[in-house]
């Protein structure tokens, strides 16, 4: 009795031992379902040579190309043969190199065309492949085509239907299993396994003009034109978009099983005595957001919020009147910042907004006050201690802390809402251990400032409603911003010195923003102008403080850094620091800040600053998110490529926050023309966060975003594209909406139950733990 070949099926009974085993480790593709998912990269066409400007050094490439000339000679130091045969599209050549291997002048004679697969290096100034692997076109005699297997009959292979069409399927491969391979097993995949289950109902499918699954896979590994690729395409992607939203939609469903306590807003209270003593008044986007969240907590389904805000919005004063509506009805708030320079930041503006309403217990407290307890890794025992006992005994109103609120000694009285800053520096799990230390779910806000478009937000955060703050406080000041480039043009870093200088005559204050700390064997100096372009992404941090954004992966062309010659380390703060200690700032009142300083020195540097006993700031990214310095006004960011667009946002969102107009330099030795120089520009173009964040999302693999295994392959999804297919994602999100409401448990649906399982286990989903 045979058995039926399903979606999981393993591929060791359909293709054999070996090549199973060289699937699954090279490539990760263990089933069926793996392998009909491992979809082509490009199709190639016998009759169109590839374009081989397109291939940069390092890449492994499936080419089709022709014979253009082929030498052969003995080596000069060794015995043995090389054979130096040259290919071409017609424009530019690449060189394949073979040792001891003399047949290979009979079988790539000039003329020829085939695939060649291998990884691009380079010899001089020619790109080359040494070793590739070689398919010949048209070849039938195996001695026409070594590469085969023994035995294996080539005729029946060239006129399997992968080749025997114009088109040829190009997949993702490595130095252990080639393309064409990787092709013949999918055909013999796709013999097998007939028609499956598909996992999106039939009124699904209707409504939404798609073909049927079994009918994609085969239409996107053996089209006949690119044209009967397309609809394949299209219905593969829904099946992505789909399953994440069901799973999304499923999770928001569950957290509403367990019923909030409602914390509804009380007149006469906190709140009231809070509003009656800003000095401000509430843009009108703060006052819709609060009114929203405001009903959010006075009802039973646990509130579940995102609010997205500009840099300097004011999200803190919603977050904290939010905060106040809770204590007023006599539970508790923890407010977890990522870092603990971002937590003392947020205790003081917290306790300066406050003002008498936050020192309960102490002389000049007002009625109705609160108080506002710090609690983080570094504390002294007694201070820990003591904080300790402020939380779990309710004294405290406001708990605001690290990572150190997750820890299981922690507890509270009554805890009713947890405000999460920066969300994309916690996972799910750390929310859930915030959520166990209360007896009924507590009602939770997170922050950002980092701009999401749309379709990250329903895809990335899918199980929060989203809602975005984009109207400033009036009174902040513009901020110019301009890139400076030291290899065109090394007179303008001077120009920054003196400006930065100039303006610490005047009052102002100064961050210059280094990607490392130093003092950590890597080689470099503090030598600003000399080096390689940079374009990669940002060198190890020894710091935990600190979580740089790495950038985009940029497509540089072979060449665009000096040959042969190593990228020297990044700028590193106590290099910089000393440098300019001893020469352009030495006038300044000068000191470092970086995530390996004991938490009380970060602290007294910080209100140093900002009281204006120091001049000018050599940090990190430690100053990424949250310090309000209003006298801030210049942003000097040293190795300004090496951040990401929406990293570079944020810091400069650390000046302009008072009257003084900012200035943020973004230096960079990147050459005009290169990616990272591109990247640059944009940021100098635009304070638009949401506009910089589809650069960012244009510019960046979106892998990278959504999270990798530590594989290396990208994330779960394969074909949809956050960029392009907002249209799919939003109507994936209607129709899982719908669907789940309807069927929760997925009864009705085993094969989208066991598709979105699948996901679920799938650690290249990873990025639905950060929802």
């Amino acid at each position: 009795m045979t058995l039926a070949v399903t979606r999981d099926s393993p591929l060791r009974g359909l293709l054999g031992g070996k090549t199973a085993t060289v699937l699954a480790e090279q490539l990760g593709l263990h089933s069926v379902d793996d392998l009909l998912g491992h979809y082509p990269r490009r199709y190639a066409e016998r009759g169109k040579l590839t374009d081989l400007a397109s291939v940069r050094i390092g890449d492994e490439v499936t080419i089709v190309a022709r014979v253009r000339s082929v030498t052969q000679r003995r080596m000069r130091n060794k015995r043995g043969t090389l054979t130096d045969v040259v290919v071409g599209d017609g424009r530019r050549s690449l060189s394949l190199v073979f040792f001891n291997q003399p047949w290979r002048a009979k079988q790539l004679a000039v003329g020829v065309t085939g695939l060649f697969a291998g990884k691009i290096g380079v010899r001089g100034n020619q790109l080359q492949l040494a070793h590739p692997e070689c398919k010949i076109f048209g070849a039938t005699n195996p001695a026409l085509d070594p590469d085969s297997e023994p035995g294996e009959p080539v005729d029946e292979v060239e006129s399997a239907l992968t080749y025997a069409s114009q088109l040829i399927p190009v997949y993702p491969a490595s130095r252990g299993i080639q393309s064409w391979t990787i092709a013949e097993c999918v055909r013999l995949v796709l013999d097998a396994v007939g028609d499956v289950e598909d996992p999106l109902p039939e009124v699904m499918r209707e409504r939404r003009g798609l073909i049927g699954l079994t009918e994609a896979w085969r239409q996107i590994h053996q089209p006949e034109s690119l044209a009967e690729a397309e609809p394949a395409r299209l219905r593969l992607k829904w099946d992505e978009a789909v399953t994440v939203q069901v799973a999304l939609a499923r999770r928001r469903v569950a957290q509403a099983v367990n019923p909030a306590t409602p914390r509804p807003i009380r007149a006469g209270g906190l709140l009231d005595a809070f509003d009656a003593r800003l000095p401000f008044v509430l843009t009108a986007g703060q006052r819709v957001v609060g009114a929203e969240i405001s009903h959010d907590l006075g009802g039973h389904k646990p509130m579940n919020r995102l609010l997205q805000g500009e840099v300097g919005s004011g999200k803190t004063v919603v977050a904290l009147r939010a905060m106040l509506q809770v204590l007023d009805a006599g539970a508790q708030a923890a407010f977890l910042a990522p870092t603990e320079v971002l937590a003392a930041q947020h205790l003081r503006t917290l306790r300066s907004l406050l003002g008498p309403l936050g020192i309960s217990g102490e002389f000049g407290a007002q009625e109705h006050a609160t108080r506002i307890t710090l609690l983080t890794g570094s504390l002294s025992v007694k201070a820990r201690r003591a904080a300790l006992a402020e939380a779990a005994g309710g004294g405290a109103g406001i708990v605001v802390g690290t990572h150190a609120l997750l820890e299981e000694v922690v507890q509270f009285a009554d805890l009713g809402l947890v405000v999460i800053d920066e969300q994309h520096r916690f996972g799910v799990e750390q929310r859930d251990v915030l959520r166990a230390k209360s007896a009924a779910p507590p009602h939770v806000l997170v922050l950002t400032a980092t701009p999401i478009p749309r379709t990250v937000a329903m895809t990335v955060y899918g199980d929060l409603e989203t809602t975005i703050l984009t109207e400033l406080p009036a009174g902040r000041a513009e901020v110019n911003t301009s890139v400076v480039p030291v290899r065109d043009k090394p007179g303008w870093l001077d120009r920054a010195w003196t400006r930065i200088v100039e303006e610490a005559r005047t009052g102002g204050r100064t961050f210059i923003v280094c990607p490392r700390i130093g003092d950590d064997g890597a080689t470099g100096s503090g030598a600003i102008g000399t080096g390689a372009a940079g374009n990669g992404a940002v060198g190890r941090l020894d710091d935990g403080d600190e979580s740089p954004q790495p950038p985009a992966e940029d497509d540089a062309p072979p060449g665009d850094e000096d040959a042969g010659s190593p990228r020297r380390a990044p700028l590193a703060v106590l290099d910089l620091a000393d440098t300019l200690r001893g020469g352009p700032l030495a006038s300044l009142r000068l000191a470092v800040l970086h995530g390996r300083l004991p938490g009380d020195d970060k602290d007294v540097i910080m209100q140093a600053f900002a009281r204006g006993d120091l001049d000018a700031l050599v940090t990190t990214t430690v100053i990424e998110v949250g310090v309000d310095v209003p006298e801030a006004s210049v942003m000097a960011i040293m190795d300004a490529d090496r951040f990401g667009v929406s990293q570079l946002h944020q810091l400069r969102g650390r000046i302009g926050r008072g009257p003084r107009p900012g200035i943020c330099l973004l230096v960079t030795e990147a050459p005009a023309d290169s990616p990272a120089r591109l990247r640059l520009d944009a940021v100098a173009a635009t304070r638009d966060g949401f506009e910089l964040a589809r650069v960012d999302l244009a510019s960046r693999r979106e892998g990278n975003i959504l999270g990798a295994a530590q594989s290396g392959r990208q994330s779960g999804l394969r074909l949809l594209s956050l960029l392009d297919d907002e249209l799919i994602i939003t109507q994936a999100r209607e129709e899982a909406t719908y669907l789940v409401a309807l069927d929760p448990d997925l009864v009705g649906h085993p094969a989208l139950a066991a598709q979105v399982a699948r996901l679920s286990e799938d650690n290249r989903a990873d990025y639905l733990d950060k929802a």
